[in-house]
């Protein structure tokens, strides 16, 4: 399968401050690739270079075989850019929008009446045209975005962090369009900090610090990335209790996950022994990509120190 995007060292600073540290990556086309790490990680900063919006500082890339420094001009034609802020002018109806962004891709004149067709269908916008982008909820101009972004049909569409803000439905309506558009031969990369959403992707790129933790397919960096046995813990008073847990010899890790403790043994043989400890039962269960951010950044501190 083809690479889509073929990133090699790539590097930017700002000042002194080192934001994206020497990121080397592969998409291919037709895949769903998402791009995860904590606020200030580097993720947004890594989208807008490979959308040709910042310079990289050193480092190359290439975008549907086009160079990123020499063809920057070519990769803006050829891609769609959708993020959180929703590029949409309020001013304008749903109609005016995309007429807009349609004359701002090129799309052909006779083509125009047919991709907005398609653009109102897919966004579930129909009977909606004459009303004005600021009265739409965070949904539908969600999804109104979406379609202004991908109105010429690009091969490639970067979407950073596109559902911030939205309810948990709309995030899901979201992705059906986004897998149905996969399906159809484009590739996507998302940023997101939903892991929900990273559990849909075909492939996950963790970042912190700027640095690339580990990249895999969401089943293979829950079963590769953890060693130990992941315990389930609905434990009285647990979050208080995550200090004494810690201290315990055998276990490598302790977090909250709402109401429950996901405790991490070096192995399945301690189960009954903290059973006892805690006077309680527990659960073995498949780590979360969750706890694979957790295990990651717990390895990245310790390499640090």
């Amino acid at each position: 399968m083809e690479d889509v995007i073929a990133m090699k060292n790539l590097t930017k600073k700002f000042g002194n401050f080192l934001a994206v540290d020497g990121l080397s990556l592969n998409i291919k086309q037709g895949e769903i690739f998402g791009f995860l790490g904590p606020n200030g990680a580097g993720k947004s900063t890594t989208i807008r270079m490979l959308c040709g919006i910042l310079a990289p500082t050193s480092g190359t890339a290439a975008i549907l075989g086009y160079d990123l420094l020499r063809e920057t001009e070519r990769i803006k034609e050829k891609i769609g850019y959708m993020s959180q802020r929703f590029s949409l002018y309020d001013d304008l109806t749903v109609m005016e929008n995309l007429k807009f962004y349609a004359g701002l891709y090129s799309v052909p004149r006779k083509e125009l009446s047919s991709r907005i067709g398609e653009m109102l269908e897919m966004a579930d916008l129909k009977g909606r045209e004459k009303e004005l982008a600021a009265n739409l909820s965070g949904g539908w101009k969600q999804r109104l975005a979406l379609g202004c972004a991908v109105i010429a049909r690009p091969p490639l569409i970067f979407l950073d962090e596109p559902t911030s803000g939205v309810s948990p439905t709309s995030r899901r309506m979201f992705f059906q369009i986004i897998r149905k558009m996969v399906l159809e031969g484009t590739t996507v990369m998302v940023t997101t900090h939903f892991m929900d959403e990273a559990e849909r992707c075909h492939r996950l790129a963790f970042i912190s610090g700027g640095k690339l933790m580990a990249v895999d397919s969401p089943d293979h960096l829950k079963k590769n990335v953890i060693q130990g046995c992941m315990l389930e813990i609905n434990l009285p008073n647990g979050i208080e209790r995550i200090k004494e847990i810690k201290k315990f010899p055998y276990i490598k890790e302790c977090t909250v996950h709402g109401a429950l403790l996901h405790v991490l043994l070096k192995n399945a043989e301690d189960v009954p022994l903290l059973q006892k400890e805690l006077g309680c039962e527990t659960q073995i269960i498949t780590p979360s990509l969750e706890d694979v951010f957790v295990t990651l950044a717990r390895q990245q501190r310790s390499e640090s120190d």
